[in-house]
């Protein structure tokens, strides 16, 4: 649930994204946001740091708090227009090269798909593990077998009760991380052949999902800040004999968009009438800078979304701890676990448990939430500065990642490979498309604690990026 600061800064943000408080407008003051929201001034001064932030409004000595202006940002990228049609899917390759040049720590990160550890509590995780394995019971490897530990899964039905959801801890699997609960949650309703419903652009470990199980594509149009058009989502369930969904629709990667609750209510509405199982990609629903959005489960009620969620994006990278509600289709998730990878490693489970009872795991988010979105403002404020003036750029509301449309006739790939060059890593924009469309968008990561090395490296891939540009002319 959002603290009071959180929802202050959520409802001044939406103000200012929808053009009510517009830029050069004075935000409430302190003392008269203290009688409207009838709060101390310690909450509104942190409410009103977190939308400075974010790049949202600015302060002026002796005057207040002020809505920045909107030409030090970049304008967005259009809603996405993909090609009619079903594809098949052949991103592997050019993924798993791409995806090479991030293991080295010599590199700067832009391309990685992972904040940084250093804004984990591994110490905290490190000391949870070894007290678990201290009182770890010897029919552990027994008792947690699938659908996995029973403490866990009680405590993860707890964090979906915070989003107004009712789910038993007899209704989740644990899994080995998210792609495990995805890959479980495709198996359980597609066929090699199916054709399923995905956002374009995607993040590229989906394609790579569907690639292995050799299903078929249809692209959907997506807004860079509310997620997919339902419109043309309609059209397409008319148009494709759609057999299940997959698709991120909270801070989705690489767009950041995330789907505003009427609309995740409709997408879901839309699913049920038709009978099509949903699978939602959530692992980013933790990382959010204002209220807590509701995910697209909230509003399931025939038990069609296989609801995937992971700690790895939020609180714990190396543990490949993920689970799956997988509504109906319950039964035949843990059966397909079983008879893939039987179950998932105790010890980690234990010690997320053990972490989530005593560790300040909400506390921790804050800290990270507020980590992020400091470090979203710094990089934006040095596209601005760096890169070319015909870049668009989204403004995610959560998660760690930006997509950037280059000018026409920058080469997406090409840049990557100059940027690897100069130890930088970045994720072309054609590994996020069944068809490698987004020739000249790329997507950078924002997860790691920003510094003077950072915004070289920013400045040096805004040069790679003129030069690109002024070949094109």
């Amino acid at each position: 649930m959002a603290t009071r600061y959180e929802q202050v800064a959520f409802d001044l943000s939406t103000l200012i994204s929808r053009g009510v408080l517009r830029a050069g407008d004075r935000i409430p003051s302190v003392r008269k946001a203290c009688e409207q929201y009838h709060v101390n001034a310690g909450t509104i001064m942190q409410a009103y740091g977190q939308l400075e932030a974010r790049g949202l409004i600015d302060a002026r000595p002796k005057s207040g708090f002020y809505v920045r202006a909107k030409d030090a940002w970049a304008p967005e990228p259009a809603t996405t227009c993909p090609k009619r049609g079903t594809t098949g899917v052949d991103v592997a390759s050019l993924v798993f090269e791409v995806l090479e040049s991030i293991r080295h720590r010599e590199i700067v990160p832009f391309g990685s798909a992972f904040p940084s550890p250093e804004l984990f509590p591994l110490n905290k995780l490190n000391k949870a593990a070894a007290a678990a394995a201290r009182h770890l019971p010897t029919w552990s490897s027994v008792t947690d077998f699938t659908p996995g530990n029973a403490e866990l899964r009680r405590l993860i039905g707890l964090r979906y009760l915070e989003s107004g959801i009712a789910i038993a801890a007899d209704d989740i699997v644990i899994t080995a991380g998210a792609m495990e609960a995805i890959n479980l949650s495709l198996l359980a309703v597609t066929k090699p052949g199916d054709t399923i419903a995905i956002e374009s652009p995607t993040f590229y470990s989906t394609l790579m999902a569907i690639e292995r199980m050799q299903l078929r594509a249809v692209e959907i149009a997506t807004d860079p800040r509310e997620g997919i058009d339902l419109g043309n989502f309609r059209a397409a369930l008319d148009r494709y004999d759609i057999k299940a969904c997959l698709m991120i629709p909270t801070f989705q990667n690489p767009l950041g968009s995330c789907m505003p609750d009427e609309k995740k209510r409709e997408l879901i509405a839309q699913c049920t009438r038709r009978g099509i199982p949903f699978i939602e990609d959530d692992v980013y629903a933790e990382l959010y800078f204002g209220a807590r959005p509701r995910p697209a489960k909230a509003f399931d009620r025939e038990g069609l979304v296989l609801h995937c969620g992971s700690f790895a994006k939020c609180l714990a990278p190396g543990s490949r701890v993920g689970w799956v509600a997988p509504g109906r289709f319950k039964n035949a998730v843990e059966r397909l676990k079983f008879m893939t990878t039987l179950s998932t490693a105790s010890l980690p489970q234990v010690a997320i448990a053990e972490y989530l009872k005593h560790g300040g795991y909400d506390r921790h988010l804050r800290a990270l939430r507020h980590h992020l979105s400091v470090q979203l403002h710094e990089m934006r404020t040095a596209l601005t500065v760096h890169f070319p003036i015909e870049c668009r750029i989204t403004r995610p509301e959560g998660g760690y990642v930006l997509w950037i449309e280059l000018p026409q006739g920058v080469d997406a790939l090409r840049l990557h490979r100059m940027a690897l060059g100069h130890n930088i890593s970045i994720a072309p924009g054609p590994i996020f498309s069944v068809q490698r469309r987004y020739t000249n968008f790329i997507r950078l990561n924002y997860g790691h604690p920003w510094s003077d090395r950072m915004d070289r490296a920013i400045q040096t891939l805004g040069t790679l990026a003129k030069e690109l540009v002024n070949e094109a002319h």
